[in-house]
């Protein structure tokens, strides 16, 4: 699959996109010409705590009681792609996607494998909605796999 910021904004160019984000901390706004920019979330982060009585933790407070991520986790393999088809194998009972690497999506959980373009990885990310003990079973889970 094509990655990339190039590729990125054709695409929000593309599709109408008004705003576009990746796990690596990229933020790209149609009103900023679909470029990425760190500057413009920080200062609509300030708007929002000058409009609220609230510490940022307490705004975030809700999604990290709610949504619970393991991160981006690099895992250094020899072969990506057999790597992606025995997750795609292990996993075929979830909604298994491809669109960005290998994405496996179940009713309270979900997670993506991606190969790195410029480094011998595998970046896993993976989210549950149940627990912090369900997040880390499942990401040792995938991670046994990944490494094994």
């Amino acid at each position: 699959n094509r990655v990339g910021h190039a590729y990125f904004k054709t695409r929000m160019r593309d599709e109408g996109g008004v705003f576009g984000g990746e796990v690596s901390g990229h933020y790209y706004f149609a009103d900023f010409y679909n470029a990425d920019s760190g500057t413009v979330p920080a200062l609509l982060i300030l708007e929002l705590l000058g409009q609220e009585d609230k510490a940022l933790s307490e705004l975030l407070e809700p999604y990290y009681s709610t949504y619970f991520i393991s991160g981006e986790i690099n895992s250094e393999v020899q072969d990506a792609d057999a790597k992606m088809e025995q997750l795609s194998s292990e996993f075929s009972d979830g909604e298994v996607t491809r669109l960005d690497g290998v994405s496996v999506d179940y009713e309270d959980w979900h997670f993506n494998v991606r190969a790195s373009n410029t480094e011998p990885l595998l970046r896993l990310c993976l989210e549950s909605l149940v627990s912090v003990q369900d997040m880390e079973e499942k990401r040792d889970r995938v991670l046994g796999l990944i490494r094994g």
